[in-house]
């Protein structure tokens, strides 16, 4: 299975993403915000990068282009609730798989993560 940094500053929306993606037998580790995922990129051996857009410190579009230069085999999966941020990240096209609306189902989250690391 594979390990994924999950970067999202709504704790109860980055605890519902990691427990759902552990059951999927996934080994997850967590971020609070840009900045501190990623610092935790730079530990290396991160399969996929599930981030949402819209965070302090370091929003998710810098983040996705910081990790997409430092790791160029990572895969990067964005997530937002915001129609504008979904937009801002089409100049990230070549660089990400998805963006993920928001409010999302815990069978639509497994599925984009999944679709992802198969990409």
């Amino acid at each position: 299975m594979a390990r994924i940094l999950i970067t999202e500053d709504e704790d109860s929306l980055r605890i519902f993403v990691a427990r759902a993606l552990r059951l999927d037998g996934h080994e997850t580790v967590e971020a609070a915000d840009g900045a501190q995922g990623l610092d935790t990129l730079s530990e290396g051996g991160f399969d996929l990068l599930l981030s949402d857009i819209r965070m302090p410190v370091m929003d998710g579009i810098e983040l996705a282009h910081k990790a997409a230069q430092a790791h160029p085999q990572l895969k990067i999966l964005l997530m937002t609730g915001y129609a504008e941020q979904r937009e801002r990240a089409e100049d990230l096209a070549g660089k990400i798989v998805d963006v993920v609306a928001k409010p999302f189902s815990l069978p639509d989250i497994r599925t984009a993560v999944a679709r992802a690391l198969a990409a």
